[in-house]
């Protein structure tokens, strides 16, 4: 039977780590803007900081001690058992499957820049495609590529940064600062929340790694670091130069998905090189997070498919590629039903709802097998426990509490999804009994 090859170096684990999370600062979080003005986007976004540096601290202990594919779905099978594992995984599957489609129309976007006769539609569906068929080809090429495209998206950061920031003043980051009030720190959770999300995929490697207690810990919390610093340096040159507004409405009143570009034009007009520049390193952005999602997406649904009698079609591997062939073509399908439906914001909320019970659930089962399994190997171990995974915990909860008072539809859909699916796997279990 194939099996998934080890191949993935610490600094491949740092470019996947970074690489799936860095489409956050190129598109998405200015959507929070307009939720929530400065103020409040920037209060939700210290928040996330706090919400991912406990959590990555405590879920890459659980990624060192237990390197399996599956990530949350195989720590919370361990710890309490199949139900709340299909419950876990079923939940990281709605925040991978559901967040490269939203990546996807942030490209379509992107491109409309440099070819606005090409429908945004179209130009997304047929780069989800390309991606998906490049991780088809296996685990190596998909790495080497997301490697090279993270390291040119961070570097298109840092040149942003360098150009606006001499430009920034401080009246634009406070004028209109809460255009909500304070329930605007709320309605900007989920965007807050994408400046970071993915991160945790990078777990769902830990069967493709050299090393992987070493090449895990180290990895992960590289990957974090680098994305505290240009989210910081993004959100205060973006919004700096020219009030929020100026990255989020476009003339004909629509929201945009480009809001880097839009800084760069307030400052030095469309024409100028740098504009352009940002565009083309935007895509390049986006690119490298879809990529990375495409391909943790996929290791989580073929573990998922493993473990889980009903999908069990989901954990084909290629004979040559070695890549989870069968995951990853179920993933483009649903994905593309996503981008059918134009809702960038609708999909965007919905992967945070599958991230923040995936988090809040890996805590429960982090701090249960503490209890349970305390003779198991520990490489790496959580700093102030159990203070960490309680942090995370909590805030993940109230921020999932927050989205659905805000989103109730969207949160039945989620629920519904989540509870449909459950429905299935305890039929076809009680039937194979």
């Amino acid at each position: 039977m194939a099996e998934l090859r080890r191949i993935l170096t610490p600094l491949m684990v740092w470019g996947l780590g970074v690489g799936y999370v860095i489409s956050g600062n190129y598109f998405g979080w200015n959507l929070g803007l307009a939720a929530g003005g400065t103020g409040g986007l920037a209060i939700a976004t210290l928040g996330a900081v706090v919400l991912y540096v406990t959590f990555t601290y405590s879920y890459a202990e659980l990624a060192c001690a237990i390197p399996k594919a599956g990530g949350a779905f195989d720590y919370a099978y361990r710890a309490w058992g199949p139900d709340f594992g299909f419950v876990t995984g079923m939940a990281q599957n709605v925040e991978f499957v559901f967040a490269p489609p939203a990546i996807a129309f942030g490209i379509g976007s992107y491109i409309g820049l440099f070819f606005p006769w090409i429908n945004p539609l179209v130009g997304s569906i047929a780069v989800y495609a390309l991606f998906t068929g490049l991780n088809l080809l296996g685990i190596k090429v998909a790495a080497s590529f997301e490697l090279i495209v993270t390291v040119i998206a961070v570097t298109g950061l840092l040149l942003f940064a360098w150009f606006l920031l001499p430009e920034v003043q401080w009246t634009n980051l406070t004028s209109h600062a809460w255009p909500q009030g304070y329930g605007g720190i709320v309605a900007a959770i989920p965007y807050a929340a994408w400046f970071f999300l993915g991160i945790e995929g990078v777990a769902n490697l830990a069967e493709e790694t050299v090393n992987p207690n070493r090449t895990m810990s180290v990895g992960f919390l590289a990957a974090l670091f680098t994305l505290i610093c240009v989210c910081a340096l993004t959100f205060i040159s973006a919004v700096g130069v020219g009030g929020w507004e100026a990255v989020v409405l476009q003339p004909d009143g629509t929201t945009s998905d480009a809001p880097l570009p839009m800084a760069v034009s307030k400052v030095m007009g469309d024409g100028h090189r740098l504009y352009y520049v940002m565009a083309a390193v935007g895509v390049v952005g986006l690119v490298a997070s879809l990529n990375g999602l495409v391909l943790a997406a996929g290791r989580s649904t073929l573990e998922f498919g493993k473990l889980t009698a009903p999908y069990s079609v989901f954990s084909k591997i290629g004979a040559r590629s070695q890549a989870p062939t069968g995951a990853l073509i179920a993933n483009f399908f649903v994905g593309l039903l996503a981008l059918l439906t134009g809702k960038t914001g609708e999909i965007i909320t919905l992967s945070v709802l599958g991230a923040l019970s995936l988090y809040s659930l890996s805590m429960l089962a982090m701090m249960r097998l503490r209890w349970k399994e305390p003779e198991l190997h520990r490489p790496f171990l959580t700093p102030v426990f159990p203070v960490f995974p309680i942090i995370a915990f909590v805030m993940a909860v109230m921020a999932w509490i927050a989205l659905a008072w805000y989103h109730p539809i969207l949160c039945l859909i989620y629920c519904l999804i989540i509870a449909g699916c459950f429905g299935i796997f305890k039929l076809r279990t009680l039937r194979h009994s």
